[in-house]
C-alpha cells in the first residue's frame, strides 16, 4: 500500500479509536501557518492536539520516535494559534497515537497521552 494511504489510513483508525473512547472531534488536519495538526479533539477535561503516526510491525523505531523537537514546536505554536482564534475551556493537552501496520492492515494502536508538554519536552 502507498505510503500517502497507509498515513490517511492511520488517521482514520485514530478517529474511530477516538470515537469510541469517548472523544468529540473539534476537527481534522487544521492547518496555518505554523504547521499542521492531524486531530483535534476533546474530551471532559481536555482539548487534545493530537499528532498520528504509522509504522509498519517490523519498523526499527517507533512511530513517536518520528515526532521530534522540531515538529513538537511547530504542533506547540499551531494549537496556540488556534486557541487564540476559537474559545476552548479544555486545558491543552498534547497526544501522539502510533498505530502500526501489518500487511496493509492495522494491527495495534498506542494513543499516547501527554506525550510532550507546552515546551516541546
Amino acid at each position: 500500500m502507498d505510503k500517502h494511504l497507509i498515513g490517511d489510513y492511520g488517521e482514520l483508525t485514530a478517529l474511530r479509536y477516538l470515537r469510541c473512547h469517548g472523544y468529540r472531534i473539534v476537527t481534522v488536519n487544521y492547518r496555518c501557518k505554523f504547521g499542521e495538526i492531524d486531530i483535534i479533539a476533546e474530551d471532559k477535561k481536555y482539548i487534545c492536539f493530537i499528532e498520528v503516526k504509522t509504522r509498519s510491525e517490523n519498523s526499527l523505531f517507533s512511530p513517536a520516535d518520528a515526532v521530534d523537537f522540531s515538529k513538537r514546536n511547530k504542533i506547540i505554536a499551531s494549537s496556540n494559534l488556534f486557541l487564540k482564534n476559537y474559545d476552548m475551556k479544555r486545558q491543552p493537552r498534547f497526544d501522539i497515537i502510533e498505530v502500526y501496520f501489518e500487511n496493509d492492515e492495522p494491527s495495534k494502536l498506542n494513543h499516547i497521552e501527554a506525550a510532550f508538554d507546552g515546551t516541546g519536552n
